[in-house]
């Protein structure tokens, strides 16, 4: 700071007392020995002391020795002489009278022109409460993050049980569709056992990822067709299911009714759509996405539904069911049965592009 003399005002320690006493913070003025030569009004106040027992005596002396702290020491025989100044030094101590306290400590070394000798200003500022509240914040933060951690190990254990559970009645459907006789209760059974595990897979990536609410739907239809595949699947009738997806993620809620979707056409074109065994024979599952914008298409290489043959029968259980589930997610459907079977649902984002201009 660049200062003038100011005229009319010759006696520069009258004005130096004067702006000491009138700092609200506690503030002591030392010679180069350690000895106080002046201390705020401040300083008296909040250290309860009186200046018959501070003027003239060495810092460390001061009330029975409630200075001679080791972190001060450092600071005023070791920074300070090689730095001239320090902001911000940290000392917490029990002081006589007052109690526990944490101070920062800001010092600075004043150089004279006309003089060999130094003073060093010491200035107090009391962030006991402040650091109160700090630690409390802490100790707050700490509390909720380990509420949270509670909170998620719970989840995900309630996530486990209900993959366990889901798996369990999956279980009991396929012992009971190989105990009964009948081959449409058989079939019947068998189309409710992969629904049940297409639910499933969905509780169990979700587990897999921590509970996070946004799925990447390529991993996901990857384990839901494997699934499907090791299930419904045998050496004697190969049939490759392929993924084809995209980066895209979805929402668990909306991840569990696509998963019905391809679940219900999967096991269309499987049943359906190679009556006689080939070793080519495919089923693929497209995921494309842009946006709130997606598309997904269960195509099979199969004999798709000749020009002449009657139409499907009208409500049947995998056909309402992929019907209400379309309707759920908001999407279309499109069936294209020639030269193969191909259903594609779109979803588009709610605002189009010629809306947005």
């Amino acid at each position: 700071m660049i200062t003038k003399p100011i005229p009319g005002i010759e006696n520069a320690q009258t004005l130096a007392e004067a702006i000491v006493d009138t700092i609200h913070e506690p503030l002591l003025v030392l010679d180069g020995g350690l000895r106080v030569l002046a201390a705020s009004r401040a300083f008296y106040e909040t250290f309860k002391v009186d200046s018959d027992h501070t003027m003239g005596c060495r810092l460390y002396d001061l009330g029975d020795g409630q200075w001679n702290i080791p972190a001060l020491r450092v600071l005023l025989e070791t920074i300070i002489p090689t730095r001239v100044a320090m902001d911000g030094f940290e000392v917490e101590h029990d002081f006589p009278g007052v109690g526990r306290r944490t101070m920062l400590l800001n010092a600075r070394k004043v150089l004279y022109e006309t003089s060999p000798n130094s003073t060093i200003l010491l200035a107090f500022t009391d962030v006991t409460a402040r650091r109160v509240i700090e630690r409390e914040k802490e100790q707050l933060l700490e509390r909720t993050e380990e509420l949270l951690r509670q909170q998620q190990t719970l989840l995900q254990e309630m996530q486990h049980r209900v993959v366990n559970s889901l798996q369990i009645i999956a279980s009991i459907l396929m012992l009971k569709a190989r105990s009964v006789t009948s081959e449409e209760s058989r079939g019947h059974l068998q189309d409710a056992h992969q629904r049940v595990l297409s639910v499933a897979e969905v509780q169990s990536h979700l587990h897999a990822t921590s509970g996070v609410d946004q799925i990447a739907v390529g991993p996901y239809l990857t384990k839901l067709c494997a699934s499907l595949s090791a299930s419904m699947v045998g050496e004697g009738r190969p049939i490759a299911i392929v993924v084809e997806a995209d980066t895209g993620v979805i929402g668990s809620e909306k991840a569990v009714s696509l998963g019905l979707i391809v679940t219900e056409l999967v096991i269309n074109s499987i049943k359906y759509a190679f009556p006689i065994v080939r070793t080519d024979a495919r089923v693929t599952v497209s995921y494309a996405s842009e946006g709130d914008t997606w598309t997904l298409t269960v195509a099979d290489n199969g004999v798709g539904l000749s020009p002449t043959a009657a139409p499907p029968t009208v409500g049947g259980l995998g056909t309402a069911i992929v019907e209400a589930l379309v309707r759920q997610l908001g999407a279309t459907v499109v069936v294209r049965s020639q030269p193969h079977m191909t259903v594609t649902i779109t979803h588009a984002s709610a605002v189009t592009p010629a809306a947005a201009a």
